[in-house]
Parts: structure tokens; sequence; C-alpha cells
């Protein structure tokens, strides 16, 4: 079995045994480090203990250079329903790291609420295709077009930074639609957004051009109203200091993102992640 049939086979075993609130059913480290929502938990907690079904579909990605992997899903915890990302790291066979973010309407009460049906969610099937050859690129060059999607968002002033768009590609926040990717940018629709911080970029596959990362996103709430490059007059929605936590993905051929898939919640303003050295994890 190659490497990433084997990452892609210990990912569909933690689905099951999350789902089946079993452990023991995947490959899991006794020694596993487990955040849900950006707390650092021990494990198992948190949505391990509470889940219901998987809706799905899930997609998954795998990153064999890394040892890591990314699945995008739908879950319900009882009759609620929510959008989860989980992010894996597997060492010598074995899960050493589980980070989810679970979204669901109550953790996204801060303004605006983008989230969709999970019932009538699917993934842009081209995400897990791949990517002729004359349109891929290097490891270091996908981070880095990933990278500048984030500048462009951070401080959006209509300038594209660092990175580029196809005419078609589409953002999915929490399931719900958001076309025009490019065209948005460029109007400056996003200045409220202050920083663009924590950025990681921690499962990259240069044969699919996915790219899977973390940010925060944080707006001061000291912004009222702002001026589109087109001229019209906008109010910024954020009124108070507010933060988003986002695990992302970017699909990325000859050097333009062509397909973007995002589960994220609020979370308390400038709230650090657990992902950083100086976490103190639960024994």
């Amino acid at each position: 079995m190659s490497e990433f049939a084997k990452l892609h086979s210990i990912a569909d075993r933690y689905r099951a045994a999350y789902v089946a609130h079993d452990p023991a059913a995947a490959p899991i480290s006794p020694r596993i480090r487990f955040s849900e929502n950006n707390v650092a938990l021990p494990f198992p907690d948190g949505s391990w203990d509470t889940v219901a079904e998987e809706v799905g579909p899930a997609l998954t990605l795998v990153d064999v250079t890394g040892g890591t992997i990314g699945i995008f899903t739908a879950i319900r915890t009882l009759d609620v329903p929510g959008f989860l990302a989980v992010r894996l790291r597997v060492e010598d066979g074995l899960i050493t790291e589980a980070e989810h973010i679970l979204s669901t309407r109550r953790n996204l009460s801060g303004p605006p609420t983008p989230i969709g049906a999970v019932e009538d969610f699917a993934h842009d099937p081209d995400l897990v295709e791949l990517v002729e050859v004359d349109q891929r690129m290097t490891r270091a060059d996908l981070v880095s077009i990933a990278n500048g999607y984030w500048s462009t968002l951070e401080n959006n002033t209509g300038e594209i930074r660092d990175t580029a768009f196809s005419p078609d590609c589409t953002r999915f926040e929490n399931g719900m639609a958001f076309p025009d990717v490019e065209h948005l940018f460029r109007l400056g629709r996003y200045r409220f957004n202050e920083r663009v911080r924590d950025r990681d970029f921690m499962v990259v596959d240069e044969e699919r051009g996915l790219v899977m990362s973390r940010a925060f996103i944080d707006h001061k709430g000291v912004l009222d109203s702002y001026t589109l490059t087109d001229g019209a007059e906008m109010k910024s929605i954020f009124r108070e200091p507010h933060s988003w936590s986002v695990l992302e993905l970017f699909k990325i051929k000859a050097g333009r993102i062509t397909a973007i898939e995002a589960t994220f919640i609020a979370i308390p303003y400038y709230m650090p992640s657990p992902w950083t050295p100086s976490t103190r994890w639960p024994a």
C-alpha cells in the first residue's frame, strides 16, 4: 500500500472511530494532543463524546511529505448540524495530533453568520482531482500563493498581494457559497480585517494542488465607515473587537486559486492558537 493510501485509510478510520465514540478503532497514540475550537482538551472529549452522525460528504486530503491529513465534513451532535474541519498528524503509523474546528450556528453568533444547510452542501469535485502536470506547482510555491491570499485579506484595500484567482473561483464559508472572489477583493470589501495572524500551512498535496491552512482573522472594531474602490460607501459589520478562527482549503493550479473551502468560528478577540510551542497540554 502506498503512503498516500495508508494516510487516507487512517483518515477513514479516524472518522469511523469518532462517530462510534470508540478511540480504539483508530490508531491513536496514547500521547495524542487534541484540540477542539482552539481549546486544548484531554482525549477524547468535546464532540468525540457528543457526535451523533456524520452527514458528510467527507473530503480528505493527505500530505505524504509532512505526514499530515485534512478532513472537511459535516456532522450532527444530537439534532444540531455543523461543519467540521479536522487536521491530523501521523507519526510511525499513530495519530499524535488531532485538531477540530466545529462550526454551528451557536458558535457563529458574531456578525455576520455565514453558514449553510449541511444537507444541501457538496464539495467542489475538482478539489480532489489531480492537477495536469504542466499546471502543478512546487510545495513552496503552493504555500506562497495561499499565504498571498491571507495577505490580500488583511487590510483589504483592493490590492491583490502575491496571489491570483481564476475567474470562476468561489469561496465556501461553512457551506455557503461566495462567488466573485477576486472582484470582492478588488473592491476592498473586507477592509475591516485588521490582521490575519498565526498563519500556518499544515497539509500540502502538490499533485492535487491543495493547501490546508490555519489562520486567525482579527477585527479591532474601530473602523466605522469605509469606501470601496468603486466609490460605494460601506459601514463595517464589526462594531466591537472580534475574531474568526479558520481552517481553510485552497485548490491552486498554475499560480491561480481556483476553489476555496473554509470552516470557521467566532472566538474571543485575539485568542491565540493552542498549537503554539508554549501551549500546555492536559495530561
